[in-house]
This record gives C-alpha cells, structure tokens and sequence, in this order.
C-alpha cells in the first residue's frame, strides 16, 4: 500500500522517495539522506541570496536570448513563472524547503541544486504546470541552472549575502553606537578622572577625553565594516566549473553583477580573473579579517566599560550602567554588567569564527575550487549576525542608559600618586619619584608631602599639581 506522505521521483542515480509535498527533488533528497551531521542548514540569509542570484541568472540569460531558445525553449509566460519563483526565493518564501545540513559537499552542490529544483517546482506551478510530473517542461539543469556552475554560483551568493548581512545590519548597528559614544565623550568632556596604564594609575585625563578614544574605536570599526564589503564585491558568476566559462555566454557574468548591483545597491562586479575567482575564496577571508578587527575593538570597548562600571562600593564606579536583571541567584541586590558580557561573548565568537574562515580559506582550495565553501558561507554570516545583533544590544541596553559618576571619577585624582608628574619640570625625575615613594609610605597624598618638605613655592605647587593642566600639552 502506498504511503500518501511520500512520493517517489527519478534521477541520473535512480528512483528516490521524497516528502509528497516537498518543492525539492531527488538530488536535495539524497543529500538530505548522505549528510545527516549537525542539523543545522544553512542560513536563510544565504538561501534568500541564491534566490536573488539566480533570478539574475534568470533575467540575464532571458536578455542573451537563451531560455526561449536551444533545445528546450520556454515560453514567455514560463520565463515570467522561472523569474517569479526565483523572486519568491529571494524573499525567503522557501526557506523550510532547504533542509540539506551544513556540513554537505564542499563546493555546496547539493544546495545549489536543491534551488534549482524548488525553482523549477515553483515555476512549472505557477506556469499552471504538474509540478509532481516526472517530465519538468522547466528543468532544474537546463533552465533553472543555465550558464551556471554550482562552483560559481554559490561563492557568489556568499558574497551577495555577507555584503548585504555588512551593509543591511552591521554598518548601521556599528554606526549607531559611535555617535552614542561620540555624544556622551562631548557631553562628559569637563568630568576630571585618573587615568590607567598597566591597570596602574596614570596622569588624568577626562572621562570625555577617554570615551573620545572608545569612540573612535568605534568609528574605525564602521570604515572596517565597509572594508570587508569592498573585499567581496567581485563575484565568480560566469566562470562556471573551473573559470573558462564554458556552457555560458561571454556577457553573462557581467549582466548578472549588473543586475545584483542595481538590486542591492551594492557595486557589485564580476570577477576580474574567472580562474582566481572559482578557485580560492581569499576575498571572503579578507571580509572576515576586517570582522574580526571590529570584534577585537567590541571586546576592547565592552570590556573597558565593564571595568569602569564595576562596584558600586569596591570597584571604579566611574560609569554607572543600567540596571536590567537581578545578577545572582544567591546575592540579593546584587547587578552584573549583563550587556558588556554578552557583546564580550560574541567577540569570542567571531574571533573563533575567523580561525574557521582562515583555515578553510587556506586549506580548502585546490586546483579549480575550494571544496570549503559552505562552512565558510555559515560561518561568516554568523559573525554578522552576531555582531550586528550584539552590537544593537549592547547599544540599547547599555550605552544609552550610561551616566558618569563624577564623584568617584574626581575623588581618585586627588590621591594618585600619578599627580607627581606634574613636578618633572619644576624638580626633575629622580626627586619627584622620591616624594612619590614617600607619599605612598606614609599614605600621604602628593601635596601634602611636597608642603611639608617645602619643594615648591604654594602658588608654583598649585600650578604644578594642577590636574587640568595635565589633561593637555603643556601651553
């Protein structure tokens, strides 16, 4: 007896059974069956992206004349129903119709045709076609798939969907936490603080003055972030198997960059040189490197305001972030700096995650092809999406809410020893470092010793242990 919820579809390998209602077909079914690794399937952001490639492909082979052509000619009407069904992919109305794991054939075969066959489906449906017929009047090879390599297409729908994920999501969470940043460094620039190097204390400076230079970092990361865009906007389309083209028409790689720049609004271009293009995905390890620049600055700024929010009684105290959660389960009242250690961990994350592009980049191309691409596709569209979704937070969360805490800032300047540097032109290095020591022996603080030994006039020690004239070049 049959089983209704199945159905059976033949391929170049023989008969295969498959879901009754699935838009996919025998190739994604045995690929589903032969990498039954981790369950987890690729991104969606990247289906969507080899949606919008191939209804480029779609449009640019239309243009050349070849779908209503050649052997198999479609008709205008199945050329509109191939295009619709490539836009409805893009939108993500497939996205539970890819269910091949992560961890599949290098070159990412097996999803390039599980596309081509939920578009073929689709498109013979809305063409008022069987979709469930074994003869396919729009073929996922022939139609679908034409002028393409699955070894050109899927590092271009990588790249497509990393640039859009940077462009999209990550610039715009990156740039609004800089002018967060930048707007409280003006708004705290007269709050009086020590500074630290070494964790040691150091001359002061501003809390504005500090928080300038956290924004900055910021800022830097926004130019990385458009950096690592830059790095991915040559596609491989149209090198097809190895880089000769063969199987396509010469102006096809073009017409496809043209059509996915004016969609995307992203410049991208087709490849220089076919050949590097298919064979190693260097521009995709040069994007991640820029991400992982901006993950250090994260963890550096994050980790920074961490410290200078720790207390309230036995710690800096210097910034007071906001309460969002209790922070112990055994500690009444006590509140933890959630935000800057979830922003921390992402960093940790993507820094790993760069380890996995390097090593695949590095490794996984021989010859004609890197046989490492799906990973790296997965793997870099976590770290955007772990960033932008991190640094959005943290934002949010965190930086918004942010106040100074001018008493606990000014009331360490006071008792630094670092204040003595102030004295290095009026008595030189080896004394002051003595009156340094001694104020640390005795517990005294800089000024009360220098006025008991008498080292400078009381106008010139004001002058000299002034901390705002520490907090500049000297006029």
């Amino acid at each position: 007896m049959a089983d209704s919820a199945y159905r059976v579809e033949r391929d170049s390998m023989g008969e295969v059974r498959l879901p009754a209602a699935a838009y996919y077909g025998p190739q994604t079914q045995r690929a589903v069956e032969n990498f039954p690794i981790s369950g987890r399937r690729l991104p969606g952001e990247l289906i969507r992206a080899l949606g919008l490639v191939k209804w480029a492909a779609a449009q640019a082979n239309h243009a050349l004349g070849r779908l209503t052509a050649g052997p198999k000619p479609l008709t205008e009407a199945q050329v509109q129903a191939l295009l619709q069904a490539c836009r409805e992919t893009a939108a993500g109305r497939f996205d539970d119709q890819f269910p091949v794991d992560v961890y599949q054939t290098g070159s990412g075969t097996s999803t390039n045709m599980n596309a081509n066959e939920v578009i073929a489906n689709r498109a013979i449906e809305l063409s008022g076609g069987d979709r469930f017929r074994p003869e396919k009047p729009i073929h996922p090879n022939d139609h679908v798939n034409m002028g393409q390599s699955t070894n050109d297409i899927f590092p271009t729908a990588t790249h497509v969907a990393v640039a859009v994920g940077i462009r999209e999501r990550l610039l715009p969470a990156l740039t609004d936490a800089w002018k967060v940043l930048d707007g409280k460094a003006r708004e705290w620039q007269d709050i009086l603080k020590i500074g630290r190097t070494h964790l040691a204390d150091a001359t002061p400076l501003t809390l504005g003055q500090e928080f300038s230079g956290l924004a900055r970092m910021l800022e830097l990361s926004v130019r990385r972030a458009e950096r690592a865009v830059d790095a991915v906007l040559e596609l491989p389309a149209g090198g097809t198997a190895v880089g000769s083209g063969i199987n396509t028409h010469p102006a096809f790689g073009r017409r496809v960059a043209e059509l996915l720049a004016r969609e995307t609004g992203i410049p991208f271009r087709e490849a220089e040189n076919h050949f590097e293009a298919n064979a190693q995905r260097d521009g995709l390890v040069e994007c991640h490197g820029q991400l992982r620049a901006v993950a250090v600055t994260l963890f550096h700024v994050a980790n920074n305001i961490r410290f200078l929010g720790s207390g309230p009684r036995c710690g800096y105290y210097e910034v007071i972030l906001p309460d969002l959660q209790p922070g112990s389960s055994i500690m009444p009242g006590k509140v933890n700096p959630v935000m800057c250690e979830s922003l921390m961990q992402v960093a940790a994350r993507v820094l790993g995650n760069d380890h996995t592009i390097a090593f695949a980049g590095a490794t996984g191309g021989q010859f004609q092809l890197n046989i490492m691409m799906p990973v790296m596709a997965d793997t870099a569209l976590e770290s955007v999406r772990l960033l932008a979704g991190g640094v959005a937070a943290f934002t949010d969360k965190a930086l918004r809410g942010l106040k100074p805490n001018p008493e606990a800032c000014e009331a360490a300047v006071e008792k630094s020893l670092a204040l003595v540097t102030g004295l290095n032109p009026y008595i030189g290095y080896e004394r002051a470092a003595a009156i340094a020591k001694e104020a640390f022996r005795r517990g005294k603080t800089i000024r009360e010793v220098c006025r008991e030994q008498k080292v400078l006039p009381e106008d010139k020690l004001a002058e000299a242990l002034d901390p705002r004239r520490m907090i500049k070049p000297l006029d």
